[in-house]
């Protein structure tokens, strides 16, 4: 199984404009930075490969992974519009995506407990995402949405009903089947030339053209996690995510 994570982005939401400042990987909580923390966790749940969409600062990203991973773990692909939209960089990993290998999909800004990985890992569903009922997120939530136990809907902007709504925190497992669809549709939004937006609706498109059961999900509401987007992320993250996550 190999794993795609998403790190190219100038974390605007952060730092606003053209800042310079590190990438939100490199951030570093209880004294290891979130890149750190994916690669032990990455490893220990048995991934073969970790392909690492870089851009902003990429050197430091690829310094960063060097210095920790052994030879070969991690792979860089270079996005050189990653000032343009999120799109872009999963399009990006689309040879990764259509390589016929069950995927791990990751974004790269969050801290969590390793069980929430463990658990995705080891989903019995083929193709499936982590859910956290409590919502964790104080803004730009992408949610997952569930009609009699099953996915009907995924993203940011949602369409139809549902009984119960709750928060992804940015990870997921891809059948190969499904990971091929994701990047042809991340193909065709970026050919079309819709590169502003959210990345999650190629993703959301896929899930309303498949069957329903296709998309699984792993409760994991209770388990600590955060994602870093503004400045109040990083403060909850040092002085409570951390704590729970070492605690547990």
């Amino acid at each position: 199984m190999k794993s795609l994570m998403l790190a190219a982005g100038l974390a605007r939401r952060l730092y606003g404009g053209e800042n310079t400042e590190l990438p939100k990987a490199l951030l570093t909580f209880g004294g290891e930075s979130l890149l750190s923390r994916h690669i032990s966790t990455l490893r220990e749940c048995g991934i073969e490969e970790l392909f690492l969409v870089v851009g902003h600062r990429s050197e430091d990203l690829i310094s960063e992974a060097n210095r920790i991973a052994p030879p070969n773990f991690v792979k860089f692909i270079y996005n050189p519009r990653y000032r343009e939209g999120p799109i872009l960089s999963l399009e990006c990993g689309s040879e990764v995506l259509r390589a016929g290998n069950p995927v791990i999909f990751m974004d790269a800004d969050t801290l969590y407990h390793p069980n929430i990985l463990h658990r995705l890992v080891g989903s019995e569903y083929d193709t499936c995402f982590v859910v956290d009922r409590e919502f964790q997120s104080t803004d730009d939530f992408v949610k997952v949405c569930l009609r009699d136990g099953q996915v009907v809907d995924f993203g940011k902007n949602l369409s139809g009903s549902y009984d119960l709504v709750g928060e992804w925190p940015g990870f997921m497992k891809m059948s190969p089947e499904i990971a091929s669809k994701v990047a042809d549709e991340a193909g065709r939004i970026v050919s079309n030339g819709e590169v502003e937006g959210a990345y999650e609706r190629a993703i959301q498109s896929v899930l309303h053209n498949e069957t329903i059961g296709t998309f699984g999900f792993e409760d994991i509401t209770g388990m600590p996690w955060i994602e870093i987007d503004y400045e109040s992320d990083v403060e909850k993250a040092s002085l409570q995510i951390i704590q729970r996550i070492s605690e547990s």
